[in-house]
């Protein structure tokens, strides 16, 4: 999906991440809303935002949305002196309140939406980063989003009418992003040590007491990494072919391929995110799984 540069947040404030196994597991995180989104695009895409009322997020969207587990606040900027903004933009402003309105009702308990729509949030658009525009015609207007998680927060820096069918996906990566950056705490666990799961070790790392627990990180990553780019094409595939039949559906104004079309989009869907879910549990039992042969390894007698 092409995204307009206005539209697309930018980068986070705080960058930091802790090495180790976070990293694999965030890039599965990424890559299984980057395939609820894809079937956003598909759904939402064609008509956007434009002329309707009582705008819906995606089954796809939404479901994502009620898997955050941290507090994401939206704070909406539209300040828009009507010297310098013209009613379409007030119109557009609007549509976007009703989106942003569709965003909190979809998790109340974790998504807030603050609005700013007087002169007064003027500078707190400014702190926030988002970018004042129509300064030759008089006042400065601002209108865009600022999606913050406690320090962290990414801004949709200046919304425009010409990418609003973009604007639904972009928000929710972006809420995705800033809510990723404070996963739950890994807890270790003993695994069994099957056979299976050993020679897997052995085949990526032959050499445990040569192999520091970084090396064999990366090494067990790029792995994983191989795994879901298999996986990932085979995925693309099936969702592409399915989400061309929910347009050929919607092209022939039947009502119940339609419906026979969205259902088989969404069974890809769910089939293929489970794959990607086993292979990333997998991951974690392969770096559990070579913690203990490491230490047994170092531990057993010369």
């Amino acid at each position: 999906m092409n995204s307009s540069p206005a539209n697309t947040p930018n980068a986070p404030r705080s960058t930091a991440r802790t090495p180790g196994r976070r990293a694999p597991v965030l890039a599965l995180f990424f890559f299984l809303a980057g395939v609820g989104l894809t079937v956003a695009w598909y759904e939402y895409g064609k008509n956007g935002l434009s002329g309707q009322s009582g705008t819906k997020l995606t089954s796809g969207t939404l479901d994502l949305l009620r898997q955050l587990n941290v507090p994401v606040q939206l704070r909406f900027y539209s300040v828009l002196p009507a010297g310098t903004a013209s009613q379409s933009l007030q119109d557009f402003s609007q549509r976007v309140d009703r989106l942003l309105s569709e965003f909190e009702n979809a998790n109340p308990a974790k998504i807030q939406v603050v609005r700013n729509v007087s002169a007064a949030g003027a500078d707190a658009a400014a702190a926030d980063g988002l970018r004042p525009f129509n300064l030759e015609k008089g006042e400065a207007c601002f209108l865009g989003v600022t999606v913050a998680n406690g320090d962290r927060k990414e801004s949709l820096a200046q919304l425009q009418p010409e990418w609003e069918s973009a604007l639904p996906s972009d928000l929710a990566r972006a809420i995705l992003r800033v809510a990723a950056e404070t996963p739950p705490p890994v807890v270790a666990k003993i695994v069994p040590l099957t056979p299976a799961v050993t020679n897997e070790i052995l085949r990526l790392i032959p050499n445990l007491n040569a192999t520091s627990a970084e090396d064999a990180n990366r090494i067990i990553h790029q792995d994983f990494l191989n795994q879901c780019a298999k996986a990932g094409a085979e995925m693309e595939s099936q969702i592409n072919a399915a989400a061309q039949e929910v347009v050929k559906a919607q092209n022939s104004g039947s009502a119940a391929d339609l419906e026979a079309a969205r259902k088989k989009l969404s069974q890809v869907q769910f089939d293929q995110t489970e794959k990607l879910k086993e292979v990333a549990a997998h991951l974690q039992l392969q770096l559990d799984a070579f913690q203990q042969m490491k230490a047994a390894a170092t531990n057993s007698p010369k």
